[in-house]
């Protein structure tokens, strides 16, 4: 079942926000991925397999990171994360990422509560290879 998820998680955070399926931001030459769904969305055996729950109320925020290889392809890279987000009334939301390794991927998950229509500033302070980086940007949170 994880293995099946291992391949459904990122089509399904991809499949959700069309608009948004290619979210990164370069560091020098690492890539992070990112991207933030309400839990509901998530299928239940999605949600069953990372023990999530799902929610409309419960946002999740998915984070990766690559650097290419010889051949320029993305290989995963680990790294240590820190993320909270902010509502336009400032009220803070800490999220606790938690790394997932399956195979040779690696990626960090996190939830946290939302409104309906919320939108939120995200901040991820990600620590990977000796060097620290920020990632910030907003997003509405749609039910």
């Amino acid at each position: 079942m994880k293995t099946l998820a291992t391949f459904i998680l990122p089509l399904l955070l991809w499949a959700a926000t069309p608009a948004l399926a290619e979210r990164s931001q370069t560091f020098g030459d690492l890539t992070v991925h990112y991207n933030v769904i309400t839990t509901d969305t998530l299928t239940p055996e999605i949600a069953r397999a990372y023990n999530i729950t799902r929610s409309k109320y419960r946002g999740l925020l998915t984070v990766s990171v690559l650097r290419p290889n010889k051949l320029g392809v993305g290989e995963p890279v680990a790294a240590k994360m820190d993320a909270y987000a902010v509502n336009l009334s400032e009220q803070l939301r800490n999220i606790d990422m938690r790394e997932v390794r399956e195979g040779r991927a690696i990626y960090y998950l996190g939830t946290f509560s939302v409104a309906p229509q919320e939108t939120l500033r995200f901040t991820v302070n990600i620590h990977a290879e000796g060097a620290k980086n920020k990632l910030e940007f907003q997003q509405v949170l749609l039910p």
